[in-house]
């Protein structure tokens, strides 16, 4: 017990993990094949959900802009015929806003249950609004700001604000009511462990009303009496080893381990085998009677939650990257236009076949993907399955093919990758399905290898601007390049991924290990 308390109160270091797989193999799971039922509920939660605190967020967003905006206006049109208009007034018009995005937050105005509901989405947006109106003339009194002359501008921004409500409710609560309607407004959840415990988190879970938590089912090792096939209503869809394949093809935001955790040792065993999921992982402490710190818990509705890991990049922090990805890849088109056009002329010229060379590697979360690169070996000697790697010297590679292999200018087409979503233009670099070096897969030479498909790949990456690119002819090489993408992983930010874009061209000039 006191093992898994210091492991968890440390926020369950890699470091940590990477010791406890040392003890245990993890065994080879990727080849497993899900039963009739959960094949069934893998399909049905396939499609893409939308997180709720994207939509809480987005509204949060929208007031702020859209009621800053409507008090400047409506200053501008009806305050500055009659007084001056200065910087002052501008200042109170953001601060009202600001004001009113926080009562409403207090309210629990921004909760997706809460805009489903155009009345109480309204009243409690009507009601923070003035509270926050009234709070701002307050302040702008005691400020001196206020005078007799602004009563017809005040009197406007209160009325056009009320209707500003109104409508924007309106909207949120149909955009909120079809998404739920559709599925799609929610987070997933898996339960892991059966029996009562299972049964009680389920019921509490159930109590709160207001919760965007979907149960899909059920996983547990157990096949005696402890662990029913039915649980609270919910089916027992496999063990955990069909976990991990049910979780990749199904859209699954959150697994809660619902084992006490005075089972430490085979708490500790499942996380060994599921840390490597592109999810959130929280162990249920409804049912416990330990005290850990109080910043150690999470809370979903009122049952207390020991957040393990949590899915990097994830809500807003995915928002950003991908608008991050989209300028930049942009950008990169244009400016890097005159050498994509020169390249590909050269291609074409320097031998038969296509210009650009498709190939599937390993993306998100183990998904298939196509990527793009300038071909750069003969077409009849070409390997789509890139399982020969190119060696120094390689008799494949063409004249132009071996030059733009050592300057990575046969790489620029996946900034085309990056537009249409398949990869990310910073992250681990997306390798080819069952690759291997001195016969054994990556996955058997790095037990970690599979958690650098908890995010995107990327077009370069943290391991290839410190020295890790090109041919993977000894099990160090991989090591090393794992190490240096769980660390991006894990320290990931934008001033990360601009760094490492800025440091990207200065260290092609090594093409030491490009062939």
């Amino acid at each position: 017990m006191k093992t898994l308390a210091k492991d968890i109160g440390n926020g369950f270091s890699r470091e940590a993990m990477k010791k406890a797989v040392a003890e245990e193999k993890i065994s080879k799971e990727r080849s497993v094949e899900l039963n009739e039922l959960a094949s069934q509920v893998a399909e049905q939660f396939s499609a893409k959900s939308i997180s709720p605190f994207l939509i809480s967020g987005s509204m949060r967003l929208i007031d702020f802009f859209s009621l800053s905006m409507i008090a400047v206006l409506t200053m501008m049109f009806h305050l500055s015929p009659v007084l001056q208009m200065n910087s002052w007034h501008v200042a109170f018009s953001f601060l009202g806003a600001a004001i009113t995005t926080g009562f409403v937050q207090g309210l629990d105005g921004y909760l997706t249950t809460t805009l489903r509901q155009f009345g109480t989405s309204f009243f409690k947006g009507l009601t923070a609004f003035t509270m926050g109106f009234l709070v701002t003339l307050m302040a702008m009194f005691l400020a001196h700001v206020l005078t007799g002359k602004m009563t017809y501008w005040i009197g406007m921004w209160f009325g056009y604000s009320v209707v500003y409500i109104g409508i924007s409710r309106a909207i949120m609560g149909a955009i909120v009511t079809k998404l739920m309607n559709d599925g799609r407004l929610e987070r997933r959840a898996i339960i892991i462990g059966g029996g009562q415990p299972a049964s009680d988190l389920i019921h509490s879970m159930e109590a709160n009303p207001n919760s965007d938590i979907r149960i899909c089912g059920i996983f547990d090792d157990r096949t005696d009496d402890r662990s029913p096939n039915i649980v609270a209503g919910y089916p027992k869809l496999g063990n955990v080893a069909e976990l991990i394949e049910f979780t990749r093809k199904a859209r699954i935001n959150m697994l809660i381990v619902s084992i006490p955790l005075s089972a430490e040792k085979r708490v500790l065993q499942l996380l060994k085998r599921l840390w490597m999921l592109p999810v959130d992982i929280r162990l249920s402490a409804h049912t416990n009677k330990l005290f850990f710190r109080q910043r150690t818990y999470s809370y979903e509705g009122t049952v207390p939650m020991v957040d393990v890991f949590e899915k990097p990049i994830a809500d807003w922090d995915s928002v950003m990257k991908r608008t991050f990805d989209l300028v930049f890849a942009s950008l990169a088109i244009v400016a890097l236009s005159p050498i994509m056009l020169i390249t590909a002329l050269a291609v074409k010229l320097d031998s038969k076949g296509p210009i650009i060379f498709k190939q599937k590697r390993e993306g998100f979360n183990n998904e298939e993907i196509e990527i793009f690169k300038f071909r750069s070996l003969y077409t009849d000697q070409g390997d789509n399955s890139g399982v020969n790697v190119v060696t120094k010297g390689d008799s494949r590679v063409t004249k132009v093919g071996r030059f733009i292999r050592k300057t990575s200018i046969d790489e620029l087409p996946q900034l085309f990758n990056v537009l249409l979503g398949s990869l990310s233009l910073v992250g681990p670099r997306p390798h080819v399905a069952n690759a291997q070096t001195d016969s054994k897969l990556w996955t058997e030479v790095v037990d970690s290898y599979i958690a650098r498909h908890k995010v995107k790949p990327g077009v370069t990456g943290w391991a290839q601007i410190n020295g890790w690119r090109g041919e993977v002819d000894q099990e160090e090489k991989l090591k090393g390049r794992v190490e240096h993408d769980l660390y991006y992983i894990e320290n990931w930010s934008l001033l990360f991924d601009l760094y490492i874009l800025a440091i990207t061209p200065l260290k092609l000039i090594n093409t030491e290990n490009a062939y």
